[in-house]
């Protein structure tokens, strides 16, 4: 056979050569489907929605529509001419109103829900309204819907009518609505309005009411707490309603299907939600339980969910439940920082920055700081970049920036990263830095971070939570700093000293008007050194010039005498020692004071701030010359010292407290 020019076809499979005839294409005149007519659609021809509608025009067949039925789209004098007629649309839209306003009106309740919806619009404006009118609109909307509440509940526009219902109603009525509403209360968390209602429900409600709504969700907070729209209801209801107890029985669901508790039973009393201890009980459900509870965990890290505060609380429970330095608690913080962008200042760590501002999430951090190495501690400090001055303010968030001062060996990196932005020094204006600082002196928690590396965590500063984890924090830097402590809070006063010292030269006046201002100006002049000591000094003194027998004196500022009196003192007083220690280097506030006070002595020892004369007659910080002149100044004056003083309470009378200055008869015993 011989070869044909192109490609040769295969052969078929059983040998024989493959044909190359095709089947000719054949077309077969289709059948024109049956035109729809009303008889197809029986339903179409009784809808009453439909009437008035265009009917759509028919063609010929060949896909043109015929003139006769086109006819208000194509002029007829002029067949090229295109009109729309202006008023067609206007029409089909108020035919659209009619037709929806009668579908409303053919609903169940369409009268009352229509009703209930005419009174909110009038008692939502509640400065227009009067209280008799509001009075009474409130007792017809309670008749509309006591006993059917669940039908306006699941409705957008219709709940917000029982939300209004739930603001003006008396306990008792809002009881009632609770009670009909609450087996539908995890439909309601789950809807996307109604879990506004819920929230109403918390807000309004009294105890007896929340106590009604909370045992609602046990043996469920796993699935709501993982829900887009309930997770935040039953977060907000854990951490704003529910009692201890409660919030034990939800928190314990976090550790195993066998602690989710269903048919509206709580724990029982004493049942605790702390995990080591459940650990401790249970050893053999350790691996289980840690399991469960990293799984639920990581699930919400993984969804950027890391706002809430039983997350934070289950956080803190699993760290508390790992060995200290194991491989357990290195993988942990590991994973709390995998959503930092280390190659970022300032980048992502959404985490950690939500942890920062809740109890149990301020405590995890203050131990991740602890337990972490140095390149841990600076990575945390850099997502912190922009959130300082918000930090310095919060409750719980300053024990973060206390603990990282507290534990970090770098203070170069701690000091720029932290006092840079307290201090405000990225401020040009001088007094915008001054009205910052005297904002963070005058702030309970804000001034921590400035005092807490002069004074330490002494009871007048910090409360016992703060000095419980302060202590812990302490503990765990034995081992995980190298840096001696004394030598790092050396470090911290020493960058401190100068800017502090200048804000006090020139704001000691209105500091002066404050206790946590006066507080503030005493341990800065105690605590810092440098060379802008002395102009501290002379500025804190000339506040004691004039007259203290003036109303508007200094000297009648409680205050303002203790400030004063601790200054001449020359260092705080050490109850555990039950005496003074001084400062070092000395103050010597006296050389700066006695000239001014010298002339008015004898009134000051009489006055409110009469014990600042008698720290100049104990004080060890106090020149002896200057003792001396004012033993002499006060024995001249014995006769006033005693009409101060008043009479003594003769022993065994029924005295609440002693009358006169009790300054003035310390003086008097000492003469």
């Amino acid at each position: 056979m011989s070869k044909l020019a192109g490609t040769k076809r295969k052969e078929a499979p059983n040998g024989t050569k493959e044909k190359h005839t095709k089947k000719p294409k054949t077309t077969e005149a289709k059948a024109p489907k049956p035109k729809a007519t009303l008889e197809h659609f029986p339903e179409a021809s009784d809808n009453s929605d439909l009437d008035g509608e265009d009917e759509e025009p028919e063609s010929n067949g060949d896909g043109v529509i015929s003139p006769a039925q086109s006819g208000d789209v194509t002029d007829t004098d002029n067949p090229k001419a295109f009109k729309l007629d202006g008023n067609s649309s206007a029409e089909a839209h108020a035919k659209q109103r009619v037709l929806a306003k009668e579908r409303k009106a053919a609903k169940p309740n369409a009268d009352s829900i229509a009703r209930s919806k005419k009174i909110w619009e009038r008692l939502r404006r509640k400065s227009h309204v009067p209280r008799e009118e509001r009075k009474e609109l409130v007792n017809e909307l309670f008749t509309i819907i006591t006993g059917r509440v669940r039908e306006f509940v699941f409705k957008h526009d219709s709940v917000r009518v029982i939300q209004c219902a739930l603001k003006y109603a008396n306990p008792e009525q809002r009881k009632n609505i609770v009670k009909e509403l609450q087996t539908d209360l995890r439909s309601l968390a789950e809807s996307r309005y109604g879990k506004f209602l819920v929230a109403k429900m918390v807000v309004e409600g009294d105890a007896e009411t929340r106590n009604l709504i909370v045992p609602e969700f046990y043996g469920h907070v796993k699935r709501l707490i993982n829900h887009p729209e309930a997770s935040w209801i039953v977060d907000d209801i854990y951490r704003q309603i529910a009692t201890k107890e409660q919030k034990a029985t939800m928190l314990r669901e976090w550790y195993g299907a066998e602690f989710a508790l269903f048919q509206g039973k709580g724990a029982a009393i004493g049942e605790t939600a702390e995990l080591a201890e459940i650990i401790k009980m249970n050893p053999e459900k350790r691996s289980p339980i840690l399991q469960y509870l990293h799984q639920m965990i990581n699930s919400l890290i993984q969804k950027k969910m890391t706002g809430f505060t039983m997350l934070h609380d289950a956080m803190l429970q699993y760290f508390l439940a790992l060995t200290p330095g194991s491989e357990e608690q290195r993988a942990f913080l590991e994973e709390m920082m995998g959503d930092i962008d280390k190659e970022t200042e300032g980048g992502g760590g959404d985490l950690y920055k939500n942890l920062s501002f809740t109890k149990s999430g301020s405590r995890l951090v203050c131990l991740a700081l602890a337990y972490g190495t140095a390149k841990d501690r600076k990575t945390i400090f850099k997502i912190f970049k922009d959130t300082i001055d918000t930090m310095a303010f919060d409750q719980y968030a300053k024990l973060v920036l206390v603990t990282g001062l507290e534990v970090t060996d770098d203070t170069t990196m701690t000091t720029r990263a932290v006092f840079r932005e307290i201090l405000g020094e990225k401020l040009e204006d001088e007094q915008q830095r001054f009205e910052k600082l005297e904002a963070v002196a005058n702030d309970l928690n804000a001034r921590q971070v400035l005092l807490l590396p002069m004074v330490g965590p002494t009871k007048w500063l910090v409360k016992d939570h703060d000095k419980a984890i302060f202590d812990e924090v302490y503990a765990i830097r034995q081992t995980s700093s190298k840096k001696a402590p004394e030598l790092r809070r050396k470090a911290l006063v020493e960058y401190l000293s100068t800017p502090l010292l200048t804000f006090v030269q020139h704001r000691v006046a209105s500091l002066a008007t404050t206790t946590t201002g006066c507080q503030f100006v005493a341990e800065t002049l105690l605590a810092c050194t440098g060379d802008a000591k002395d102009e501290a000094k002379t500025a804190v003194a000339q506040l004691a010039a004039g007259d203290p027998t003036a109303a508007e004196h200094l000297a009648n500022s409680a205050a303002a005498g203790r400030m004063f009196k601790t200054l001449v003192l020359g260092g705080a007083f050490d109850p555990a020692t039950k005496s003074v220690q001084l400062a070092e280097p000395r103050l010597e506030f006296t050389t700066a004071l006695w000239p001014i006070i010298k002339p008015h002595t004898l009134a000051w020892a009489t006055s409110a701030s009469s014990f600042v004369v008698v720290a100049l007659t104990e004080s060890e910080d106090v020149d002896a010359k200057v003792r001396e002149e004012v033993m002499a100044t006060l024995k001249k004056g014995k006769k006033a010292l005693q009409a101060a003083a008043g009479e003594k309470p003769m022993k065994g009378t029924k005295t609440a407290k002693a009358k006169g200055n009790a300054g003035a008869r310390m003086l008097l015993q000492k003469l």
